[in-house]
């Protein structure tokens, strides 16, 4: 019997986009891992997009596993966050769930090179950025509130509601 397909939750009615994005936080040596695309000007955490019929526990292990390579461990929940941003011509509207994670098997580390690629759609590449406001701020982590936040995580999950400026 085959699997079932696999949908992404994103409804893409442009100019409008939504999507249930699930993040992680991943800490070492007081730096927090962090991706981008190749060609995005911007990081944000590790993680992706929610699947129907799967939940936001299962999406960020799943995604861990395919683009780390590595079984993670959620620890918890940090915050749920409706953020509301411009992007790339849309006016979107993100579900997020950021959890803290820790990794079975530790992953490459240096304090400024890039330690991983991987091509998911588009090539992806990731590095630890110092865990402070200033240096997630400074490298444009989005969304912003995280930088804001990254030096108090909380004892047990928030929920926000961030409208994030369109860049001038």
């Amino acid at each position: 019997m085959s699997e079932p397909a696999r949908h992404m939750i994103r409804i893409d009615r442009k100019p409008q986009l939504f999507s249930f994005r699930v993040a992680g936080l991943i800490f070492r040596e007081g730096h927090v891992l962090a991706q981008r695309g190749v060609k995005d000007d911007y990081w944000a955490l590790p993680g992706g997009r929610a699947e129907i019929g799967e939940d936001s526990q299962e999406t960020i292990v799943r995604e861990m596993r395919e683009e780390l390579h590595r079984e993670a461990r959620v620890e918890r929940l940090l915050w749920t966050v409706e953020n509301f941003f411009s992007y790339e011509g849309y006016t979107a509207h993100e579900l997020g769930f950021y959890y803290l994670l820790s990794l079975a098997e530790p992953f490459p580390f240096h304090e400024e090179d890039i330690v991983h690629r991987v091509v998911d759609g588009v090539e992806v590449e990731f590095r630890w950025l110092r865990a402070t406001p200033q240096a997630l701020a400074l490298h444009r982590l989005k969304p912003q509130f995280v930088a804001e936040r990254i030096d108090r995580l909380p004892a047990s999950g928030e929920h926000h509601i961030v409208r994030e400026r369109a860049a001038a």
